[in-house]
């Protein structure tokens, strides 16, 4: 039998189907009555789904991370759809391909790395070229390079995300390196290529993405640093001699202050040329990957904008339409 997945579910249709626990919340209704809240995920993506007026049985009986057979209907809600659960149980794993549940990139990641190492291979400084080499010579970290996603749900949601976005905007540095003959090529790319590399630490990406106890405490940028410091009596056997202190301060700084701002988390703002150029550079990959995913997956065609999106704060144009209509954001939901 077809498996139907959650990207192709429409308004109306009744399914009964394996997914996999994303989230799971006890919410109380208005008249104080208990009911799930669930994140109900599979390869394609993931929908909301309630089960209303839940027992205390039903609330033990899985958790976030567990398959579950449920029966469910599709309905439209407030612009999107969600699931009304009838049935659900927990189901085991073992007979399940997991494949179907885990959200991966749509690319080869042995060629994601390839094109990666051939950028590494044009670094010229020895010592930064050698520090890019200890990180992709070490198995335990290409492992988990190969696989991280590089958020759990804002961008690059998904098996090998990092990998895919690392790869992306070393295409776009490359380019835009000969236009600022000021800007170090060489720098800014280990600082592509290291800036999100605490994420191997920080994030956890079983059946569920989450964060690991590391992550929750310490957090990617000072994973990174710390990952930096590690390889650095390697990097100088590799050498011949120890790594320059300017040079490490400038590395060190680009991981620190690549959100861009102390509100977004940086401990520092970008303050070399290199750092401004990879603040940038991952803004522009993260916030496009985001625009053209809102547009990819919107499920109302005939709809001229998307659905209010929180994390961007606006609706995206999606055009086609030609007349607004009440789908059309309004001017305060930009301001």
């Amino acid at each position: 039998m077809t498996r139907r997945f959650i990207d192709g579910l429409t308004d109306g249709e009744s399914i009964e189907e394996i997914y996999l626990v994303a989230e799971k919340q006890v919410r109380s209704n208005r008249n104080g009555n208990p009911y799930l809240h669930l994140e109900l995920r599979d390869r394609s993506g993931s929908m909301p789904a309630r089960f209303w007026n839940a027992s205390e049985h039903l609330q033990r009986a899985f958790e976030p991370g567990d398959f579950t057979h449920v029966k469910a209907k599709v309905q439209l809600h407030q612009g999107g759809l969600q699931m009304i659960v009838s049935q659900i149980e927990r189901v085991a794993p073992e007979r399940l391909e997991l494949t179907d549940f885990l959200p991966h990139t749509e690319q080869d990641v042995n060629k994601l790395l390839e094109r990666v190492r051939g950028f590494v291979r044009k670094i010229g400084q020895p010592h930064l070229r050698a520090l890019c080499d200890a990180f992709l010579i070490d198995e335990q970290f290409v492992r988990g390079f190969l696989q991280v996603p590089a958020g759990i749900r804002v961008h690059h949601a998904y098996i090998g995300g990092l990998l895919e976005h690392v790869a992306t905007m070393m295409e776009l540095a490359d380019r835009i390196a000969p236009l600022y003959p000021g800007l170090d090529r060489d720098l800014l790319m280990v600082g592509v290529l290291l800036h999100d590399a605490g994420k191997v630490r920080e994030l956890a990406w079983g059946r569920v993405f989450g964060y690991t106890d590391e992550g929750q405490l310490i957090g990617h940028l000072t994973i990174g640093v710390e990952m930096v410091n590690e390889k650095l009596a390697e990097v100088a056997d590799l050498v011949g001699e120890p790594f320059p202190r300017e040079l490490l301060y400038r590395v060190k700084h680009l991981i620190l202050s690549h959100h861009g701002a102390l509100e977004f988390g940086s401990p520092k703002v970008p303050m070399t040329p290199e750092a401004l150029a990879l603040h940038h550079l991952d803004a522009l990959d993260s916030k496009l990957h985001m625009f053209l995913r809102e547009i990819r997956e919107d499920r109302n065609p005939e709809a001229a904008w998307t659905q209010f999106n929180p994390t961007l704060q606006r609706r995206v144009y999606k055009g086609g339409s030609g007349s607004t209509s009440s789908s059309a954001a309004s001017p305060e939901e930009f301001d």
